[in-house]
């Protein structure tokens, strides 16, 4: 499947294009993999409600070396208390609740805790402490980081680098594809729709073969025509 969006950024396609190519497959998708940039938990969680397995890296281990000793994945969670702990054992405990995202934001008990602690000033520089924040679906963020980091998801991912931008890198450097010559949406994913069946011929033929490639046509065109 191929689209063209006018959304600046891939964070709410993920659902849709998958939505779409199993409607394009004969069979239905049994794991989607992407990049970070399509790290939104609120949109991963449609595919994984199919059963599909999820293989995005969130934001935090995409920029796993930006992490530093004091990030919120340094503070343990407990469920049962529905409050965070500090590195140093100190507890933080639910200040407020968005109404519109249901974000859960948690400040350290006694904030003297903060000021006596000898990472004061490299945790946090607030006079109020510590504060650490918590997404509605959480949990499901927590788990699909989890799936990611499995050995199994590693090797799908390392494929998908070599598989996924391939497509790219021929259309837009080696076809010279830098702009639409069409005006509209329309028109725009006209020209989308050409440049990716003609890629998906000529990868074909690659693999296949010309005469065997037009077997191949044939031989469908009879099953299709019974």
């Amino acid at each position: 499947h191929v689209d063209t969006v006018n959304d600046p950024n891939d964070l709410n396609q993920f659902a849709n294009q998958i939505d779409q190519a199993n409607e394009s497959l004969p069979d239905p998708c049994e794991v989607a993999c992407a990049d970070a940039g399509y790290a939104d938990t609120d949109e991963l969680e449609k595919v994984d409600a199919l059963g599909i397995k999820v293989i995005v890296p969130s934001q935090r281990q995409a920029l796993r070396n930006g992490e530093g000793p004091f990030s919120k994945s340094n503070f343990t969670y407990k469920k049962e208390k529905d409050c965070y702990y500090c590195p140093q054992g100190h507890i933080l405990l639910l200040k407020s609740i968005e109404k519109k995202k249901g974000r859960k934001g948690y400040i350290i008990a006694d904030r003297e805790h903060c000021h006596r602690c000898k990472n004061y000033g490299k945790c946090t520089t607030s006079e109020i402490g510590r504060k650490v924040t918590r997404g509605h679906n959480e949990e499901l963020k927590e788990k699909l980081e989890v799936q990611y980091e499995e050995d199994a998801s590693q090797k799908i991912y390392d494929r998908r680098k070599n598989r996924v931008e391939l497509p790219f890198g021929h259309i837009k450097r080696n076809l010279k594809t830098d702009a639409f010559l069409l005006r509209g949406r329309n028109g725009a994913q006209a020209e989308t729709s050409l440049l990716a069946t003609c890629f998906n011929m000529a990868r074909m033929i690659t693999i296949y073969g010309v005469s065997s490639l037009i077997k191949e046509f044939r031989d469908r065109e009879v099953i299709l025509a019974t």
